[in-house]
């Protein structure tokens, strides 16, 4: 059985769904182990605790003129613990947003509030935001999980966008299931063994009825005249000759 060429794009780009689903899952679990041990590195900066994988020869004047609080990805800057805590919330919010716009629930939400993001707009949009999330993360030192979790999401960004190049505003229309369905349910075969078996086209109900509001107008119009004596004088008037049959009697 011959599979048709949209069924490949079909299952090409929900692959692509896929990938992209698993990679900002990815991104959101390192985030949150990378806030976890962001929160903890700060804590015990104030307490004056060492990192447990810090060198032992570190000094207190080492430490605090460090360019990032030990064991984190915290600037050593005023306010730099607030930005780094808020960096992490963003790129965390902006992720659920794209998980909810992989997922395509609410539909109507994206639509109205956030369109790049609807069913009117392909995945360039969508490729552009991953990139720029994955760049965010791998511009920092971070651990090995986070690290190629970052570099999972750039490369699915890259392929979203050269699936947006490809297939414009109708990426997401191609891979929806309900479209899918709904295209297979209006298919209906038109040949079966080489003889045509699509539906004969027939005159509507509206042609029909004025045919016969014609008919009745018509009628209503010229009622007649019968085959009494005003029936005689119509045809005499019209150039109509009547003749009588000759009356003869019965032979025995």
């Amino acid at each position: 059985m011959m599979i048709p060429p949209r069924a490949y794009t079909f299952i090409g780009l929900n692959g692509l769904r896929t990938l992209s689903i698993i990679g900002l899952l990815l991104v959101f679990s390192s985030n949150v182990v990378t806030l976890f041990h962001d929160v903890q590195a700060v804590n015990r900066f104030h307490t004056g605790e060492a990192a447990p994988d810090s060198a032992t020869n570190a000094t207190t004047a080492d430490i605090l003129n460090s360019d990032y609080i030990t064991g984190s990805t915290v600037p050593n800057q005023p306010a730099g613990v607030f930005w780094a805590v808020l960096n992490r919330l963003l790129i965390i919010t902006q992720v659920i947003v794209l998980l909810l716009s992989e997922i395509g629930w609410p539909a109507a939400f994206f639509n109205r509030f956030f369109p790049v993001l609807g069913d009117d707009f392909g995945l360039g949009a969508l490729g552009i935001i991953e990139c720029l999330l994955g760049a965010a993360i791998l511009s920092h030192h971070v651990d090995l999980f986070s690290l190629v979790a970052a570099f999972f999401l750039f490369a699915i960004g890259c392929i979203n966008m050269l699936a947006g190049l490809i297939f414009r505003q109708s990426a997401k229309t191609k891979r929806s299931i309900t479209a899918w369905r709904e295209h297979a349910k209006s298919a209906l075969p038109t040949h079966i063994a080489g003889v045509d078996i699509s539906p004969v086209v027939a005159a509507g109900p509206s042609l029909v009825s004025s045919v016969f509001k014609q008919d009745k107008a018509t009628r209503a119009e010229d009622p007649g005249h019968g085959f009494g004596p005003e029936g005689e004088r119509e045809a005499g008037r019209k150039g109509f000759r009547l003749s009588r049959p000759v009356a003869s009697l019965l032979r025995h």
